[in-house]
């Protein structure tokens, strides 16, 4: 019987929502248990939103100065160590948190990690997309030894919440690495909700033209409650910062809406959305591939038919 423990993933003292899609596929193990770590300074607040997803067995939590931000070096050595009380699996949300995290804790552990897991067919058997998610390939661990993996949260829907799960502290004996240290943290400021797990998301293209053009996006993004995203191209160009960037070297997402502006639609970014709802399409040239895919689609001028669109809202 499968022993999971869930790598809680947090900012600010707020739950990521890629917890309870770790959570979700844990679950498709049919996993004897279910246990969430939380890693922090303080993370009782954090602990008490993970007690309340359905399907956790228990939280388990450690408590150090040294996890205050989180860096993969210092939080790897207590997790690989936590990993050792009876866990069979050790689980990560694929994530830029757990992309550099779980790597760690699979070579403290002397394991291979299995990547993006997307669908279980058994304890030790997984899906994982490759070639940019153009195939699936079927991938087996080893039964003797710990599986350490990552979860593609696009492909996972979050576990229910309603859950009343006891939290309690653990403790670990682990060295931790005196070379590395936080500096600060460097991120963009939005009151827009988190483009990972939004359910609806406006994103532009290179067809924008310049940054300051790029505010229709966030104007209709706002109207809409949504999520501002953008093509790798666009990001090239300096329209706007990396951490909006979605596709295969961006952001893997799965909102229930998503609304791409400007954008042609190349193989990589279409690997960034492929779990979309709803994919809407708003783009001059008729032949672009982003409408093979696209649910509904409008060609003409973005610079025209985006304020007509945001008017009709």
């Amino acid at each position: 019987m499968a022993n999971v423990l869930v790598v809680a993933e947090h900012l600010g003292g707020k739950l990521n929502d890629s917890t309870a899609r770790c959570v979700a596929c844990a679950t498709a193990f049919g996993a004897g248990s279910i246990d969430v770590l939380v890693l922090s300074d303080a993370p009782e607040s954090v602990a008490a939103q993970a007690a309340q997803i359905a399907g956790v067995s228990r939280v388990r939590t450690l408590a150090n100065a040294a996890n205050a931000h989180a860096l993969a070096q210092v939080l790897a050595p207590q997790v690989a160590a936590l990993a050792a009380d009876g866990y069979t699996h050790v689980l990560g949300p694929s994530t830029t948190f757990g992309k550099d995290l779980m790597p760690c804790v699979a070579a403290l552990l002397g394991v291979s990690q299995v990547s993006d897991v997307m669908a279980v067919d058994g304890p030790y058997a997984f899906k994982r997309p490759i070639y940019a998610g153009n195939a699936i390939v079927s991938v087996a661990a080893p039964e003797g030894q710990v599986v350490v993996a990552t979860v593609r949260t696009a492909s996972w829907p979050a576990a229910a919440g309603g859950g009343s799960a006891p939290v309690e502290a653990a403790s670990v004996t682990a060295t931790l690495p005196t070379h590395t240290s936080f500096v600060e943290l460097q991120q963009g400021k939005s009151d827009r909700p988190d483009l990972q797990s939004a359910r609806k998301v406006v994103s532009g293209g290179r067809a924008l033209g310049s940054a300051d053009a790029f505010k229709i996006i966030y104007s209709l993004a706002d109207k809409l409650g949504a999520a501002v995203g953008a093509s790798r191209a666009a990001v090239d160009a300096g329209y706007v910062p990396n951490e909006l960037q979605v596709g295969q070297t961006g952001k893997i997402i799965a909102p229930e809406l998503y609304v791409a502006i400007g954008i042609s639609g190349a193989i990589q970014h279409l690997t960034g959305i492929k779990d979309a709802g709803t994919i809407v399409a708003i783009n001059k040239d008729a032949e672009a591939p982003i409408f093979e895919i696209a649910d509904y689609g409008l060609v003409g001028d973005l610079f025209t038919l985006v304020p007509e669109f945001e008017k009709a809202l």
